[in-house]
């Protein structure tokens, strides 16, 4: 694993622009990376947590350095419920997992399944739980489990790049 900083990149700017306005008193970022989302989160939450599975990155986060990151797989280490979760998913199809960051397993849902288990019992009964995925994974299979959770999934937003276009879901309790 990397030892720099984990720069944000398209997907963590279309998601930004869709949940600026959100606010409430606990959110979540699961697999904060950069930090750009929990950074952005903390000025309309009263307790903002960002997780990431990459210990290297959360230690070398430094333009959007943030208090409460903790290293661990989902939310695994957690026991608060919260008003607000997001994720900037692995979601890319691959055939193993090369990086973190990006790699989402068979149909870019193996790892983001994982995340979705994991992220299930820290939302609020009356929370929202967004998330992106793109049209190079099966998002539709996505949508599909989150909703076998027991969640109310609901595309709010989609954006057509180059290659691909970015899908971005909320799933409420």
């Amino acid at each position: 694993m990397k030892n720099e900083e984990y720069p944000p990149s398209e997907d963590t700017f279309f998601i930004a622009n869709n949940i600026e306005n959100e606010q409430g008193q606990y959110a979540l970022d699961i697999g904060s990376g950069s930090g750009y989302l929990t950074k952005l989160l903390s000025k309309n939450f009263s307790f903002v947590v960002g997780t990431d599975i990459n210990c290297n990155v959360l230690q070398h986060q430094t333009s959007y350095k943030t208090n409460n990151l903790i290293c661990c797989n989902g939310s695994d280490a957690l026991n608060i419920k919260f008003d607000f979760i997001v994720c900037n998913l692995p979601y890319l199809a691959t055939d193993e997992i090369l990086d973190i960051a990006t790699d989402g397993g068979a149909e870019g849902f193996e790892i983001p399944k994982k995340i979705f288990d994991s992220a299930q019992k820290n939302l609020k009964t009356d929370g929202k739980f967004v998330f992106v995925t793109s049209s190079l994974s099966n998002y539709e299979k996505l949508i599909d489990y989150v909703q076998k959770l027991g969640l109310k999934p609901q595309i709010i937003a989609k954006k057509k790049l180059f290659f691909e276009e970015l899908i971005l879901v909320e799933a409420r309790n």
